[in-house]
């Protein structure tokens, strides 16, 4: 997941820090964060890096 994050962060010529922020505030509002040509270039990126996971799957992930 940090591989995409960073790549789209490249992608987009920002900072991992700025997109992170970014993506929380736009959680916070309850608003979508990416346009649809940027979701399009982080499907390219989960599938370069082998990404499956979901949204879905942060429900299902345990802290030790």
């Amino acid at each position: 997941m940090l591989k995409v994050l960073k790549g789209l962060a490249e992608y987009l010529d920002i900072s991992l820090g700025d997109l992170v922020e970014g993506m929380a505030l736009h959680a916070f509002e309850g608003k979508v964060p990416f346009s649809p040509e940027t979701l399009v270039k982080i499907e390219q990126l989960k599938a370069v890096y082998g990404l499956t996971l979901t949204a879905a799957d942060a429900h299902r992930l345990v802290e030790r």
